[in-house]
């Protein structure tokens, strides 16, 4: 018989799954890697890097990883050296101190809706601003112990990983998540199932999404996933990507974000005093309050709105119109129209609820924001304004500064973005309490009386950090895209942590202006290449995959960081996330931000830089509109200069050119006999004493709960009391006060010594105005509106309303005396409203009648 050379079939494999077993001393541990407060405590995190520094690393910083991955050898030597388990104990005594304290019940509860939360790396449900913004509300909300839940996706892939390719070309990978191994947990039954939701859409469609919990430390943020096999292909991809896939795609997941996420609480049995959509992706969520309202109280459509009105909050980060979601009538209709029926409306009055102009245009998301919740808000000062201006259209009888729009200014959560080194230093210099009281002013001064060595040695170390790390990732990055090994050394080299480093790190958007640097190659080569005073920038952001003018951006940068003046001294960090994000904020010297104004709603990144002793070089826009200090920073200016934009851009770039030159730069190097400037390091306390305090999260939900959750808890509580008797009232009024409105007739309007040749400063007028205001006499008031005229567009807008004189049956007598103080141009007219002393105000109920 002859003998082969091989002689074998294929191997016959099974699956089996090993789970992992701990030794019951760290099962605490184990309870605290599936919370995320390890991401913001100090000592949590230092213990897992040293449990396994490869491991930590590897895993890309997950401990719920780390404990599935890591053997079980290792975790019996954890379990034997005791000079391990007492720091193990000790994180786990000071966790369960921090849950066990009692929950702030002076404040009302909240519920909290937005499509991605930005809470650590290794959960990628987050892609920029909006996500860190609210992953750190979270953060905050459970350090100041409110009752306080959020509900948002668990997406399969995320948002994207970055590579550049050798010509500096974006290339966007998308990773699925291995949900076993995240830093979440499933929200089960009493029988101890997961629990999956039915979502009902349209023609009988049900999509099913399983319940996923992320524990941030005391709060539950509560996650939806349809990629499982209950669902088609077609509804599994609904929770795949942040932002991905086409305009139908993204209706479903709003209307899962809203819509799902009320049913979501409400299979939890969750009622909150107040629903938050953190931007308009989540709108829905008053459709379905209404429903379930209409289906289990019997209110009516108008009751129903009412109460949900009362209790629902819309904050907006978007600074422009284009911004917003729009949807086209017939893709609504096809996700909406039941709806329609269930509310108990006619389909065009619910399309009219989401139109600026009922019976026109797409439906906004935005829009339908507004008229459902009682309240709504900007994200910074100035963002406050503009988002007046940009929904003044919504309520067209009132004026931009007249609308109730109001702004609470974004913050950072202090202990996540502060480096480790600043608190040590802030407990040793504040006390061991200090992040109680993080947004004192008086505690922060107490910056002065530090002495200058030992910021600037802080300093100099998270340097050093960032330039171990920087050199690392751009060696490894080159050596991926096969580069020269000369051209490798040159680039490491040329990084030198005593050079003056400028950070520019965001989301690659064309407005960010991340080209200005670059208007004059020439002029930067001889900044950046000052033997005696050299500079060097680092940038680092992803642009969306449809955005090719910032994919561009990248490319050009890429570009001429490779030119040889450059190498070295202009430096393109791949794959900006929240972990390279916090490198840069602690370690650069200089933080910049370019963007056209007023096209920055807020940007906190540079909010985070100063927790960390980093100075701003900015645009007066956003937060630093209200957080530039001078001595504390650096500001170009809020005013325009030319209306053609690549002049304004030029004039921009030749500012920055020159502070660098004749200010930033100097300074820097204006060095004693210790090495440091100290100078820069007071503007550094001044940036600590005098920005810090006042741009932290806990800032941020304090001004919420000041400004708006509280009174809006108080009135729908006042609204439901004794079964909805107060939102019946108030909803039969205004039907009353709209079948009559156009019946009101307006009888006479004078204003004696009025004459055609105008009014005389220094002389009171006194107008009156007699109205019969038929069934409705006793709720109307009137206004006098007073405006500036000029350049075609109003300013110095103000209003006066007049006072009731007398009332014959249905016939009301209104006057008011005006004194006029100074001498111009003014047009005025009179402005007809409904009045009634229990609504909010009046865009609550936004009719008007000019006459």
């Amino acid at each position: 018989m002859k003998v082969q050379v091989c002689n074998t079939n294929a191997p016959a494999w099974r699956d089996i799954t090993v789970k992992s077993k701990l030794p019951e001393s760290l099962n605490g541990l184990s309870v605290v890697a599936r919370n995320l407060w390890w991401s913001w405590d100090t000592n949590a995190r230092k213990l897992w890097r040293e449990l396994d520094i490869d491991l930590w690393r590897s895993t890309g910083h997950n401990p719920a990883a780390m404990l599935e991955i890591m053997s079980y050898d290792r975790l019996q030597e954890i379990a034997d050296n005791a000079e391990l388990m007492k720091k193990v104990n000790d994180v786990v005594t000071r966790f369960e101190a921090y849950m066990a304290e009692p929950k702030d019940s002076s404040r009302p509860s909240v519920a909290y809706f937005c499509m991605e939360y930005g809470l650590t790396a290794c959960l990628k449900i987050y892609s920029g601003g909006l996500g860190i913004l609210a992953g750190d509300y979270v953060k905050e909300a459970s350090d100041s112990n409110v009752d306080f839940c959020a509900v948002g996706f668990l997406y399969r892939y995320g948002y994207f990983t970055q590579t550049l390719a050798a010509d500096g070309s974006q290339e966007a990978d998308y990773e699925a998540q291995n949900f076993d191994q995240l830093p979440i947990e499933q929200v089960k039954d009493k029988d101890g199932n997961q629990i999956v939701l039915e979502v009902p859409y349209h023609d009988g469609l049900m999509v099913y999404a399983r319940i996923w919990q992320v524990n941030v430390g005391r709060v539950k943020l509560y996650l939806l996933d349809t990629d499982f096999d209950r669902n088609s292909e077609y509804d599994r991809s609904i929770t795949h990507r942040l932002y991905g896939g086409d305009w139908e795609n993204r209706i479903k997941q709003e209307y899962l974000l809203g819509i799902g996420g009320v049913l979501l609480l409400n299979r939890l049995g969750i009622k909150k005093q107040v629903y938050h959509a953190n931007e308009g992706h989540a709108a829905l969520m008053s459709a379905q309050r209404m429903a379930d309202l209409i289906e289990q109280e019997g209110l009516t459509f108008q009751q129903a709105l009412e109460v949900v009105r009362s209790s629902s909050l819309y904050t907006c980060h978007t600074p422009v119109p284009a911004g917003h979601d729009y949807f086209e009538e017939g893709l609504f209709y096809k996700y909406m129209s039941h709806f329609a029926g269930k509310l108990g409306i006619e389909w065009a009055d619910f399309m009219n609820m989401g139109r600026e102009t009922p019976g026109e245009g797409k439906f906004s998301m935005s829009v339908f924001a507004l008229n459902t919740c009682q309240e709504a808000n900007g994200v910074s000062w100035l963002h406050g304004a503009v988002s007046r201006n940009m929904f003044q259209p919504v309520w067209k009888g009132y004026a931009p500064e007249e609308l109730h729009v109001g702004y609470v200014t974004n913050g950072v959560h202090h202990p996540t973005w502060a480096a480790s080194e600043w608190k040590a230093f802030y407990t040793k210099l504040f006390g061991a309490d200090y992040l109680n009281s993080q947004t004192s002013e008086a505690m922060w001064k107490k910056i002065y009386d530090a002495k200058d060595e030992e910021i600037w040695d802080i300093r100099k170390a998270l340097k050093k950090k960032l330039f171990d790390y920087i050199k690392e990732e751009v060696a490894n990055n080159l050596r991926k895209k096969q580069e020269n090994p000369a051209k490798i050394l040159q680039a490491v080299n040329a990084l030198s942590p005593d050079a003056l480093t400028i950070g520019f790190a965001r989301r690659f958007a064309t407005y960010k202006r991340a080209h200005l640097l670059f208007t004059d190659l020439d002029r930067l080569d001889k900044i950046v290449n000052n033997p005696q005073r050299p500079v060097q920038f680092i940038f680092a952001g992803k642009a969306h995959p449809a955005d090719g003018g910032g994919q561009g951006l990248i490319r050009r940068i890429v570009e001429i960081s490779r030119m040889p003046q450059f190498m070295g001294k202009i430096v393109f960090v791949e794959n900006y996330d929240m972990d390279v994000a916090k490198r840069l904020v602690v370690g650069v010297d200089i933080w910049m931000n370019t963007p056209t104004r007023p096209l920055e709603a807020s940007g906190t990144s540079g909010e985070k830089a100063v927790q960390n002793g980093v100075l701003n070089l900015s645009v007066l826009d956003g937060w630093w509109y209200e957080g530039y200090r001078e001595g504390a920073g650096w500001a170009l200016t809020d005013k325009r200069t030319f209306q053609n934009q690549a002049l304004q851009d030029q004039l921009d770039a030749e500012t920055i050119y020159t502070m660098l030159e004749t200010e930033i730069v100097p300074l820097y190097f204006d060095k004693n006999e210790k090495g440091f400037s100290t100078r820069w390091v007071h503007c550094i306390k001044n940036c600590l004493a005098q920005i810090t305090p006042n741009f932290t999260m806990r800032r941020q939900l304090d001004d919420y709960y000041d400004r708006f959750y509280c009174k809006e808890a108080a009135r729908a509580k006042r609204l439901a009391a004794n079964n909805y008797e107060l939102a019946k009232q108030i909803a039969a009024w205004k039907e009353k006060v709209a079948a009559n409105w156009d019946s009101i007739e307006i009888k006479s309007v004078e204003m004696p010594g009025v004459s055609e040749t105008g009014m005389t400063a220094g002389t009171s007028y006194t107008g009156t105005v007699v109205v019969d205001g038929k069934e409705i006499a006793d709720s109307i008031g009137i206004d006098l509106v007073i405006t500036k005229s000029g350049d075609g567009a109003h300013h110095d807008y103000r209003s006066f309303e007049m006072e009731v004189t007398k009332r014959e049956g249905s016939v009301v007598t209104f006057q008011i005396n005006y004194p006029v103080k100074n001498a111009g141009s003014y047009k005025f007219g009179f402005r007809l409203f409904p009045k009634n002393e229990e609504l909010p105000h009046r865009m609550d109920f936004a009719y008007t009648k000019w006459f």
